[in-house]
């Protein structure tokens, strides 16, 4: 098995230089993230225009993200409330560009692998600071990223995160040299440990099962990876239980008060009545805080229906990637999330590599695996794909299909 290198021979110098800046402040800092974003994307055009080399022929993906970003502009044009839809309709543009571009770059291996690893090491960079935050200089409460911020999605960050070095370090184990197999270690149980302290249920219970599919996928390759992940499991749900963490007190007091999901259901019964009011198009990306319970009365109340104040609730969002998609891009931008997330898993299904297959192909696939489970599992009861962790899961998922891509060109 080939050794791991970082070792760079880059075409595109600026180019990638600003895709690392971008894959370094994304978890991190706030203000440079749409600088990086916007230079990074005209750089790109002016390198391919000047090679003539756009990422060759147009594939599905190709229509399909183009689909996915037009119809974010589409969906804020029919928008049922006025408010935020068009920053909404940006934030599509944004990490669906990033995905598009990175799938259609022709990176070579080595800077799939160097990016890899930049968005694991500023994950690492920002929980640290985050730790400090936390239990040194006690300025924050709650264990958040300092770009990601709010310590649920934070959770959704860490999982995604967690995924992506359990991969690099699966894939690379036999060819690492010692102490980079211990530091990686550290590395994913940090994660871990950083997603319970987190409390957040359901990002913890996707962290196990994520752990238990990976388990489950190398045991083609490696079954005493896949044993080895059985036991982190068992020793991750014991050290949860036994230590009565506070993801553990949540569950049995939340169990107690017979309150299991936290009032979602009513958050989710308000969810159902804006779509019903606005079934095409939804209320408008970001628009879900303008569903206010007297909105849901008054929209209750002309169609006749009664209206019990127990059983809707409001909030900036849904707590769910699925009932929000609903209530703010309607049957249209529904369809079309399921579409891409059907797709995106049709893709690891069909194309999941074989057990001989050289480490950068299990680790990127696994990588990409755990940005769609995130996002489809988590998004149940939280709402994913928006923002940092949108960013990081369609990186994921263009790098993926941009090793699929260059393997294709290698094979013809």
């Amino acid at each position: 098995m080939p050794s791991i290198t970082l070792q760079l021979s880059l075409k595109y110098p600026l180019e990638f230089l600003l895709l690392v800046g971008l894959a370094v402040a994304l978890p991190l800092y706030e203000a440079p993230k749409n600088f990086f974003w916007i230079v990074y994307a005209f750089t790109w055009l002016i390198n391919r225009a000047r090679s003539r080399d756009f990422g060759g022929p147009w594939d599905s993906w190709d229509s399909l993200i183009a689909l996915w970003i037009a119809s974010s502009y589409i969906g804020a044009y029919f928008a049922g409330l006025h408010g935020s839809e068009w920053g909404g309709a940006n934030d599509v543009l944004r990490y669906g560009s990033i995905l598009w571009l990175i799938k259609r770059s022709n990176y070579d291996k080595q800077e799939l692998l160097w990016l890899a690893s930049t968005l694991v090491a500023s994950t690492m960079l920002a929980l640290l600071f985050a730790f400090w935050e936390l239990y040194i200089s006690h300025s924050s409460k709650a264990l958040g990223l300092n770009s990601v911020g709010q310590v649920n999605h934070s959770a959704i960050y860490m999982v995604i995160s967690y995924g992506a070095v359990l991969s690099l370090l699966l894939a690379y184990w036999k060819s690492l040299p010692n102490a980079w197999r211990v530091a990686l270690s550290v590395v994913s149980m940090l994660f871990s440990a950083a997603v319970l302290i987190s409390s957040s249920r359901i990002a913890v219970a996707a962290l196990m099962t994520l752990t238990f599919f990976t388990g489950l996928a190398w045991a083609r390759r490696s079954r005493m990876a896949s044993y080895a992940l059985s036991l982190c499991i068992v020793a991750f749900a014991g050290i949860a239980y036994f230590g009565h963490s506070s993801v553990v007190q949540k569950t049995e007091y939340y169990a107690e008060k017979e309150y299991v999901l936290n009032g979602r259901e009513g958050l989710w019964n308000s969810a159902i009545v804006a779509w019903k009011q606005f079934p095409y198009f939804g209320v408008g990306m970001h628009n879900y805080n303008q569903v206010s319970v007297e909105r849901v009365k008054a929209w209750l109340e002309q169609s006749g229906k009664p209206f019990d104040p127990s059983l809707y609730l409001e909030t900036a969002h849904a707590h769910s990637l699925y009932f929000n998609t609903l209530a703010e891009r309607g049957i249209v931008g529904f369809s079309l999330l399921l579409l891409i997330l059907g797709a995106w898993l049709f893709g690891l299904a069909r194309y999941r590599p074989k057990p001989d297959e050289e480490p950068l192909a299990w680790a990127l696939w696994g990588a990409s695996f755990s940005g769609w489970f995130a996002t489809a599992a988590i998004g149940l009861f939280n709402t994913t794909l928006h923002h940092e962790h949108a960013i990081l899961s369609v990186m994921l998922l263009g790098m993926w299909l941009a090793y699929l891509k260059g393997r294709s060109r290698a094979l013809n």
